[in-house]
């Protein structure tokens, strides 16, 4: 049908089935919207087409119900209608004028409201009076915002021209306060968005950067000059013609991709959700053969940022001018001498005229660097920042290796203020980019997985602003021990530079650690740093990822493994700088991933490490030494307890040396207590204590070794709703098995309820009696994300540098049960499992196994390797 709107007319209320009348014209205006839409075409026209037949559809309806009544009242659209913004499932927001609030027409405006209703437009609708609106919108600056963007629908044009004289500026919200008030409300809205718009599932709307930006400017701007449109923005000498380009062509781009994904979710979705981004991609036309798996993902979203970004910078221009006008005044605009090349302008650094960067193209750094020198300062001026991006082009080759340039630029690395601030200004302003080619490639570059939540070039500015914090004091409480340790390195510079380094070459082929020190190597030799500090940053680009890995992936109970990562990091020195950058890297990577758990894990480890280099490499903690310490430190402490040396060597008799190596003191006192006070009736024996000194609960199973307990033990901890991120599995010499796994809630925070506490030794206790876990839905679920990232199976065997295990690798999807199955498939193998770390990494599972055969001895049969890794791919139906 296309030409629905001459079916819109008062004789279909004559239908008796008009409800369902009108429910098919908007069907099939929808329809036609839709087959208009192309996601490379503007649809601004689709937009207002939309807006107008919906106008006709509420003219008509008013002048139905009202009646007589409907030229006394009148419709008002506000918000994003009245603006004629109407994408395909935006709310329609309405308001009824009443000239009084005696009128008797409360029943037909119910009427109204519910026929709306019935066919299907949900509206967000009020009446009122004037004064009621008035009254409303002198105390909240959102309802005085939406009632701004008003437009007479139908109805009394007298009593609708009285509401806009209410409310302009010399009554009601004059445009200080106005734009006082939405710069509040902005902070708030980015504050929600932890201040970036480079996450992996970004909101086109109120994100920063977003529409919802573009709004504010439109807001502020019209409440001051009571401006129709965003041209005036050129009119009163905000924008050039040239940037008021870039603003609607930003605009187009947003509007492009909330249209599209209304249309694919058919809802008024406005986050850019991993459901909905691969489909968009190859609506706009990012999807070609012979692409990598995700490029065509990548390259749509990198497409969204630099629009977000250009956006996010003309917003920050535009919003500093309107200040300068609106709320400070010409008289306090007045430049101030600053030196030879810049003036002050209302606390900003303007340059003292057109050229100044054509005759100095070192000022494009030494600008920032003024800033961390003079807090006093509040940033670049508008103007000035125009000219940066202008004369982005001077910064070619020969400045990059120009002493002048590497001197400033390594400086402002060194200052003991603004760091951060100044990054992000050098990024949003294209700065950084352009003295750092390998820069320019991960600018708003994002990683398709569950891992990295924000753009490379984001999360390496995340990582630098962890560095600077662990360095104050002001944030000391946050994490005191990397506060301590920031103390002892002398040149915070060196870990800011690896910072910037450690992720710069992802997107390239190959090794982005190797090819990292490569380009940090380079820019070391070219900046003159010393051969010290360029080794130690070239050093930690290549091994940011060791401390991690070593801590999550391996054993750091075992000797040998400290040994062989205080080998790998070599000093004290290193180590500092490696613990600080791997806390920093961790925590910006996704903010959801560090727990207690991570905290105390890598503490141990740095403590351990720490101990080992000052006792020297060449002198490796004795097994015999550590056996015999930790022997004699947990007997004292169950001497200390009650019990006496014949029960505690009782208890003891049958436990292997491996037992005493694995376990801390504090955690063979404790197993020993339980141990020494149960019976053969009370097995198998489940026992809980919340916080230990990794910061998780530890779940002690002991009891008769009779196989499946792991499998068990695992899914009943799964189906609880507990993550299990560590397991250690004994057996004794007179087959009992002391195993130990160490939880927290789903949400990486420590079990902290007593009712729950009790609730998990019951459940655990009561399949392990009955060897079974009874089937129910599970309470670990994939995430809604999760389905997008297929990770394939890879199981791989590693040596153990002593020889007495195999180390079994599993690389998966992780999902309810994993470690159950994998105990099957032990079973099935005749496998004996002595320990397991286990690492979840958004949807990625990255666990080792630390197995032998039934003999105890390590399985190093290539044949037999072949056979556990076709078991276990078949129990996890991925063979």
């Amino acid at each position: 049908m296309n030409t629905v709107n001459t079916y819109i007319t008062v004789a279909l209320f004559d239908d008796p089935n008009s409800v369902q009348q009108f429910r098919l014209l908007m069907k099939y205006k929808d329809e036609e919207l839709q087959q208009k839409f192309d996601p490379h075409q503007s649809v601004s026209k689709l937009l207002i087409e939309k807006s107008s037949f919906i106008d006709k559809i509420l003219s008509v309806c008013w002048q139905h119900f009202l009646g007589n009544q409907a030229q006394q009242l009148c419709l008002m659209a506000v918000g994003g209608y009245g603006r004629r913004e109407l994408f395909p499932y935006s709310d329609i927001d309405i308001v009824g004028l009443l000239p009084s609030d005696d009128i008797s027409a409360n029943e037909a405006l119910a009427n109204f409201f519910t026929f709306l209703w019935d066919i299907g437009l949900k509206p967000g609708h009020s009446v009122r009076t004037i004064q009621e609106c008035v009254e409303i919108a002198k105390n909240d600056q959102t309802i005085m915002t939406s009632l701004m963007e008003n437009r007479l629908i139908v109805g009394n044009t007298t009593l609708y021209k009285s509401l806009r004289s209410q409310i302009t500026p010399d009554k009601i919200w004059p445009s200080d306060r106005f734009f006082a008030a939405k710069m509040k409300e902005q902070r708030l809205r980015y504050a929600k968005f932890h201040d970036t718009a480079y996450n992996l599932e970004p909101n086109v709307k109120e994100g920063p950067g977003g529409l919802r930006d573009r709004q504010v400017i439109a807001w502020v701007f019209k409440r001051h000059y009571n401006s129709a449109t965003l041209h005036e923005l050129i009119k009163y000498g905000f924008l050039p013609e040239s940037e008021y380009a870039e603003l609607v062509a930003a605009l187009e781009v947003l509007w492009r991709i909330r249209y599209a994904l209304h249309l694919l979710t058919k809802r008024g979705e406005d986050r850019l959700i991993f459901d909905y981004q691969r489909d968009l991609a190859e609506q706009f036309g990012f999807k070609t053969e012979n692409q990598q798996y995700n490029q065509d993902v990548e390259q749509f979203m990198q497409f969204y940022f630099k629009t977000v970004q250009g956006l996010e910078r003309l917003n920050e221009m535009l919003l500093q001018l309107f200040h300068e006008r609106f709320v400070t005044g010409e008289t306090a605009c007045m430049a101030q001498p600053f030196n030879d090349k810049f003036v002050t302008v209302n606390g900003y650094l303007e340059a003292i005229d057109d050229s100044v960067f054509e005759r100095h193209p070192s000022a494009l750094l030494e600008i920032f660097l003024m800033l961390q020198q003079n807090t006093a300062l509040k940033g670049i001026r508008a103007t000035t920042i125009r000219l940066i991006r202008k004369n982005l082009y001077l910064i070619d080759q020969h400045c990059r290796e120009n002493k002048v340039f590497n001197h400033l630029f390594v400086e402002i690395f060194r200052q003991p203020h603004g760091l951060t601030t100044q990054l992000r200004r050098m990024n949003r302003y294209g700065v950084l980019a352009a003295y750092l080619p390998a820069f320019a490639n991960i600018v708003a570059r994002m990683q398709y997985d569950l891992f990295h939540i924000y753009t490379v070039d984001e999360h390496t500015l995340f990582v630098i602003r962890n560095l600077r914090r662990f360095s104050l004091e002001k944030h000391r409480h946050e994490l005191p021990f990397c506060n301590d340790i920031c103390l002892l390195t002398t040149k915070p510079e060196i870990l800011y530079f690896a910072a910037l380094f450690h992720d710069i070459a992802k997107g390239k082929n190959g090794d982005h650690s190797t090819l990292g020190e490569v380009i940090a190597k380079e820019f070391c030799k070219q900046h003159e740093l010393s051969s010290h500090d360029s080794k130690l940053i070239t050093w930690l680009v290549q091994n940011h990822l060791l401390m991690s890995t070593t801590a999550q992936r391996k054993d750091i109970g075992d000797p040998d493994i400290i040994h062989e990562f205080a080998q790998k990091v070599g000093s004290v020195e290193y180590l500092n700088h490696l613990y600080l950058l791997t806390v920093a890297d961790i925590r910006a990577t996704n903010p959801e991933l560090w727990n207690s758990w991570k905290d105390v894990l890598l503490k141990e480890l740095y403590s351990l490490t720490h101990k080992a280099l000052r006792k020297g490499l060449q002198n490796p903690v004795a097994i015999a030494d550590r056996l015999l310490e930790n022997k004699k430190e947990a007997k004292e402490e169950l001497l200390k307890l009650g019990l006496s040396e014949p029960v505690i060597d009782n208890a003891w008799q049958h436990t292997s040396d491996d037992y005493f190596l694995r376990y801390s003191a504090d955690e063979i006192a404790w197993h020993t207590m339980a141990i020494a006070s149960s019976t053969e009736d009370n097995l198998p024996l489940v026992l809980l204590r919340v916080q230990t000194r990794r910061g998780s609960a530890e779940v002690f199973v002991y009891a008769h070794d009779e196989g499946g307990i792991f499998s068990i033990s695992t899914a009943t901890l799964d189906q609880l709703g507990l993550s299990i991120v560590d397991a250690r599995i004994i057996t004794t010499l007179d087959n009992y098995v002391l195993n130990s796994f160490q939880v927290l809630e789903q949400s990486g925070e420590p079990l902290n309820e007593a009712f729950r506490e009790a609730h998990i030794c019951t459940t655990l206790r009561h399949n392990l009696l009955h060897k079974q876990v009874k089937e129910h839905t599970n309470i670990h679920r994939l995430s809604r994300q999760a389905k997008y990232f297929p990770i394939p199976t890879q199981i791989l065997f590693h040596s153990e540098p002593l020889n007495r295990y195999t180390v079994l690798e599993l690389i998966t999807t992780d999902y309810a049960g994993l470690l159950s199955r994998i105990g099957k498939a032990f079973i099935q193998e005749g496998i004996n499992l002595h320990s397991a770390k286990i690492t979840t990494i958004g949807s990625r599972a990255e666990d080792m196994f630390y197995i032998t055969d039934q003999q105890l001895c390590p399985i190093d049969d290539p044949v037999k390797q072949e056979q556990l890794r076709k078991t276990i791919l078949n129990i996890l139906d991925v063979g």
